[in-house]
């Protein structure tokens, strides 16, 4: 992994953002005006959870990383403004969290992100 030519996505702060213990460093990657859409189980295609800015995703990932789990970055693709993702997580007690990102940038920021995951049941 490395900075990708061009956009200036470096994708070893990505993997140091998900795999540590705080949000913090996964929120610098995003554009102040970010969206995230979320589709699982309990959000369908037709209606996904949908974040709006840096704020508000900076509340999931206050949510995200206060609970007793570990992530682990995958896969990471980056072909000029487009990033994909595969993501690997497991709570304390032993399920496991599957998702799969795919990123578009802008000037080097995440601008847009579609999240689908699925989780142990």
């Amino acid at each position: 992994m490395g900075t990708a030519t061009g956009s200036a996505f470096d994708t070893e702060t990505l993997r140091r953002g998900i795999e540590g213990n705080t949000g913090n460093t996964l929120l610098s990657l995003y554009s102040d005006d970010a969206e995230i859409r979320i589709v699982d189980r309990n959000n369908q295609p037709s209606h996904p959870t949908v974040l709006h800015g840096r704020g508000q995703i900076a509340e999931l990932l206050d949510d995200i990383y206060s609970r007793d789990m570990t992530h682990k970055l995958d896969r990471c693709v980056v072909q000029g403004d487009q990033v994909a993702y595969s993501e690997s997580c497991e709570y304390g007690d032993g399920t496991r969290v599957l998702a799969e990102s795919m990123v578009t940038l802008r000037d080097g920021k995440i601008a847009d992100q579609l999240i689908i995951q699925a989780w142990d049941e």
